[in-house]
């Protein structure tokens, strides 16, 4: 039996639950179905796999409580073990047209904009960390992309921190395809990768995101519709979208995509 099956078959036993089928998708994490053997209630069980990004997901949940995401029902740390609620019918907020997903999200994010407290990484931290090692990863690359695409991100990266507003629950990976469709609420945000950080980042991985569509057009319009009705400081907000979009692009899928992506933010003064 392998280490997650053995885990698996704990948390059924530990929670009452009857193993569904995988969910597809997830590269930190394996998620399986479940019905809980007491109600029949169809709940998420997550295995969480060491990574950085998702450190503090069940306390971001539990900081939200059920106010725009995800329910937790149950934590086991020793596991690394989530039970979250599930959404059903569970469509990807991605399904809409960009302007009615906009629309959500500008309903959904001051309700996620919760104060901050010590559980969870701070944006400047993270900053830092992309700063680190990122002209040495465009080196290897074998300078990929405009040099002065590069330094752009890494002056934002080492100077927006000292500067930014209050500070708020962030959720640093919230596209269009981590809100999906709900009974309790007609949408609900899952899967958070949590920072502290100002209001102005939480635009970064809207803009950046794919899901609503690519191309100059759209990506300036998600930005410029997300600052103006949420109140934001534009010129923050495209430089923490260009910054994390470059940080983000070196050993991702959709590298070229996201060069395009922060070139055009690179423009868009």
């Amino acid at each position: 039996m392998s280490e997650t099956t053995r885990l698996l078959h704990e948390c059924a036993e530990e929670w009452q639950l009857h193993l569904g089928e995988p969910f597809s998708g997830g590269y930190a994490s394996r998620v399986v179905t479940a019905a809980t053997l007491l109600d029949g209630t169809e709940v998420v069980l997550k295995l969480q796999l060491p990574h950085r990004e998702s450190e503090h997901e069940a306390a971001a949940l539990r900081h939200w409580d059920g106010d725009g995401a995800i329910r937790l029902l149950a934590y086991d740390p020793e596991r690394d073990a989530l039970l979250l609620e599930r959404c059903l019918p569970g469509t990807q907020l991605s399904e809409l047209q960009q302007d009615a997903a906009l629309d959500v999200f500008v309903q959904l994010l001051p309700r996620l904009f919760k104060a901050a407290h010590e559980h969870f990484r701070a944006l400047a931290e993270e900053a830092d960390w992309w700063a680190e090692d990122l002209e040495a990863k465009w080196q290897s690359d074998g300078q990929p992309f405009e040099r002065r695409l590069l330094d752009t991100a890494l002056d934002a990266l080492r100077t927006l921190p000292a500067s930014q507003g209050e500070q708020v629950l962030l959720h640093q990976d919230l596209h269009a395809g981590n809100v999906l469709r709900a009974e309790r609420e007609p949408w609900l945000v899952i899967d958070p990768k949590p920072l502290t950080g100002e209001r102005e980042f939480a635009v970064a991985p809207i803009v950046r995101g794919l899901e609503l569509g690519g191309g100059r057009r759209n990506v300036l319009h998600r930005l410029d519709r997300l600052v103006g009705e949420l109140g934001l400081d534009r010129e923050r907000a495209r430089l923490w979208s260009l910054a994390q979009t470059v940080a983000w692009s070196f050993g991702s899928d959709f590298f070229d995509q996201h060069v395009a992506t922060a070139s055009w933010l690179l423009e868009s003064r």
